[in-house]
């Protein structure tokens, strides 16, 4: 029996989408739940998984199409099986080694071996006929925390970024992905449609550092495992400054102001596709811990292409860290609707005046770029400084002051 093979149904924000892999071709057999293809999107990459065991009889859409939602991408016959190559069928049964079958995991199963880079075919199924279980990956991710850490690999480059010989005097062409068509012409669109305009401060993170040398070691081992980073305490900060200056957490929708009672913090994060922004929701009402864990959650997706449309859209304001990649200064651009962004600079040991002595302390550049169209300078400026005064003094997080 003939399953069609449909792209999946996109979400009202979404188009369309280009069909970006295929890992079978046709002949080649299926498990039910095993990825076919991959779809991406201006946002995201899809996954298409088999609905049923069988052969992919045939691709309709070919790799760097266009497809619409639910649109026909091609065709897999239930229950058949594969033919064996010519050789291997000409060879002795006995003589023929056994191939190893790819585990079978439940939807749950798979999605916590993707989000803990595990070894799906290594986890030991004890559902019906071999299945891997969402006890079984919960079970195999505990053995993983356990076993010590491999060592770290050096980063591979991007996939479309060409490495050449010394003296070369070639050209490759790529086509665009469509994350990064997309980040250009959103980056486009805001200098554009935006009175946009940056204001500058610094910050002593000393208190901050302090802070988190003291107590990191407990906070990972009470938060199981969980690092104390600089980013929640610099999302709390904003989180606390944005409820003192709600202009900065609204957006304009036409001739309207839209101002939000909550905090949805976006964070940027690179990936292999380009810039994504994952978004905190109710960032607000987070602990430190909270924050940490999700953002070290999306980071690991963000590698994996494995982010959802609902994990980066509808944030209402923006931080980015420059200084993970050794910015010192920078001007980040806001990202529409929203009207602000907060950017994060590398942390620098710089003589600084201090009660007419000159002291040697970390200071990082903060940067603040806004929509100048509803948000005044002054209020920009004060904002900034607000985020600076809370980092300057962690107990002003506490105490609410």
């Amino acid at each position: 029996m003939a399953i069609e093979i449909k792209a999946p149904t996109f979400p009202e924000s979404v188009a369309d989408g280009t069909v970006a892999t295929w890992h079978k071709k046709p002949g080649d057999a299926v498990k039910r739940d095993e990825l076919i293809v991959d779809i991406e999107t201006d946002k995201v990459v899809m996954e298409v998984l088999a609905e049923v065991d069988g052969v992919l009889a045939e691709i309709v859409a070919n790799e760097g199409d266009t497809v619409l939602s639910g649109q026909l991408l091609g065709k897999l016959n239930e229950g058949a099986v594969a033919a064996a190559p010519a050789a291997a069928a000409a060879a002795p049964a006995a003589a023929a080694p056994a191939a190893a079958e790819e585990a079978i995991l439940s939807p749950a199963a798979r999605k916590i071996a993707a989000e803990n880079d595990l070894d799906r075919n290594a986890i030991p199924g004890t559902g019906k006929g071999g299945r891997v279980t969402k006890e079984d990956a919960v079970a195999a991710v505990d053995a993983k925390k356990a076993a010590p850490a491999p060592a770290a690999k050096p980063a591979a480059p991007a996939a479309d970024a060409p490495i050449f010989a010394v003296g070369d005097r070639v050209e490759k062409r790529v086509p665009m992905t469509r994350l990064r068509a997309k980040i250009a012409e959103r980056l486009v669109e805001a200098q554009s449609s935006m009175a946009m305009l940056t204001t500058y401060n610094e910050v002593n993170m000393k208190p901050i550092m302090d802070l988190r040398a003291k107590y990191k070691d407990l906070f990972e081992k009470k938060h199981n495992g969980v690092r104390l980073g600089f980013m929640s305490f610099f999302v709390k900060a904003a989180t606390e400054a944005l409820k003192r200056f709600p202009g900065v957490n609204a957006s304009i929708d036409g001739g309207d102001i839209v101002y939000h009672g909550y905090s949805d913090v976006g964070v940027a994060v690179s990936s292999d596709r380009g810039l994504v922004v994952p978004v905190l929701r109710n960032a607000e009402l987070m602990s430190l811990a909270e924050i940490e864990g999700t953002i070290g959650a999306y980071g690991r997706k963000a590698k994996e292409g494995k982010l959802t449309i609902e994990e980066m859209t509808g944030g209402t304001f923006t931080i980015s860290n420059g200084g993970v990649f050794g910015s010192l200064l920078s001007s980040p651009i806001v990202n529409p609707p929203q009207t602000a962004i907060l950017g994060m600079h590398k942390i620098q040991d710089r003589p600084m005046a201090v009660n007419g002595q000159v002291v040697i302390l970390p200071m990082m550049y903060l940067a603040l770029s806004y929509d100048h169209r509803l948000i005044d300078g002054k209020e920009a400026v004060s904002f900034l400084v607000a985020i600076k005064d809370l980092l300057e003094d962690p107990a002003r997080l506490l105490l609410d002051v």
